[in-house]
């Protein structure tokens, strides 16, 4: 989807990032007193690469993306490899996305908006022929879509790839509710008439890209869905909701879907993670909820009394389907500790699976890693050699 050379002109948040390697941590725009969002993937070769964003003090137009990769399974990192950073300190990129293509290219999406949310997005992506060498080269920025993608593609097996994009379902922040976030009228593209949770489709390996289904949504506010192809051919969306996962289907390759409804997988508020391991089986990662992690009746009435999932990040956990997602085995416990956030991960050749996540986004500014594979799931503990410890993939350094 080509820009308009108006668009661009008129537009700071329509006009490509900058990509470069920092030499030290003065070369960027500014001090990482908040990062996480990460993501994983890895190439054919079994090198992994991570991404995160920070930059600032909490998400805002400070923000920047940053890479950094590893060459021994993730036991240790690279220093930020590249650094995606827009030169107009109003313009952020945020959310971004790492996903090896079917050919072996890595692929990295990511948003692009003016202030915190200007409500249009636009989803932005570069790729790298030659992930493994030791000088890869990147593409230039290139403007897909309006929206936010915060999950990988899925590769269907008629070789379409779906992109899980999202048009948030609020207006930008008002001056006197949050002037921090607040977005000038200029610069403020919100149509409701266009929200909602959305499928675009590439049907050329990522020549082109276009949307095909909105599906409209109730009580979500960050969608970071996700899309499963079943062993029927059937196509299976689950959505981050505020009162938990939703789920739709579609059964005419994603066209059109039904009205979302809870899915019956206890989660919170935050994202989690989905994907068919390459035995056939459906992984999933999430949150354990209270009644799982020994809180208090009362505290269980407390919060279900308020009618929306605990806020509590932490208790990570890794789960199995043999029925596609019709029910979950297993319940590897990964991390349970608190302020922990965002899975995202790939699978090796060998069938070991990697994860990451970030720890406390504004005071530890840590983005962790963890491997494990699927013995260790049914077994509910980790008895596969060289699994079970999380390695440090980058902590942002102590800032005045």
């Amino acid at each position: 989807m080509a820009l308009p050379l108006t668009a661009q002109a008129d537009d700071p948040a329509l006009t490509p990032a900058k990509l470069f390697k920092p030499k030290s941590e003065s070369d960027l725009s500014a001090p990482r007193d908040f990062q996480g969002i990460p993501g994983l993937a890895a190439t054919p070769s079994g090198r992994l690469w991570a991404l995160w964003y920070g930059g600032g003090h909490d998400e805002g137009p400070l923000n920047y993306v940053m890479l950094a990769h590893s060459d021994d399974r993730g036991e240790t990192w690279s220093d930020i490899e590249l650094v995606i950073d827009h030169e107009n300190p109003h313009v952020r990129t945020f959310d971004p996305v790492i996903w090896t293509a079917p050919d072996g290219a890595l692929w990295v999406f990511y948003a692009q908006a003016y202030g915190w949310w200007d409500g249009r997005g636009g989803v932005w992506a570069i790729s790298c022929s030659n992930p493994d060498s030791e000088m890869p080269t990147w593409s230039e920025p290139r403007y897909l879509i309006d929206g936010i993608m915060m999950n990988k593609p899925t590769v269907l097996n008629d070789g379409r790839w779906l992109l899980p994009v999202a048009m948030w379902s609020h207006a930008p922040k008002d001056k006197e509710g949050a002037p921090e976030r607040h977005v000038p009228d200029k610069y403020n593209h919100w149509d409701p008439s266009k929200a909602g949770t959305l499928v675009v489709e590439s049907s050329d390996n990522g020549k082109s890209f276009q949307q095909i289904a909105q599906i409209p949504t109730q009580d979500v506010r960050y969608d970071e869905h996700m899309i499963v192809e079943r062993n029927d051919g059937s196509l299976w969306l689950l959505i981050r909701g505020l009162k938990g996962i939703l789920e739709t289907t579609s059964t005419d390759g994603g066209k059109t879907w039904t009205t979302p409804e809870l899915a019956g997988i206890p989660h919170i508020r935050s994202r989690f993670y989905i994907r068919r391991l390459d035995s056939g089986e459906l992984l999933l990662v999430r949150h354990q909820t209270p009644d799982e992690t020994g809180l208090s009746q009362k505290e269980i009435k407390d919060r279900v009394a308020r009618k929306r999932p605990s806020a509590d990040r932490s208790h990570l956990t890794a789960y199995l389907s043999y029925d596609d997602g019709k029910t979950w085995e297993g319940g590897l416990l990964l991390d349970d500790r608190t302020q922990i956030s965002y899975p995202d991960g790939d699978q090796l050749d060998d069938g070991m699976v990697v994860i990451a996540y970030d720890h406390r986004r504004k005071d530890e500014r840590e983005i962790y890693c963890i491997s494990f594979t699927e013995e260790d799931i049914k077994a509910g503990k980790f008895v596969h050699r060289g699994t079970g410890s999380p390695h440090l993939v980058n902590r942002a350094p102590a800032t005045e």
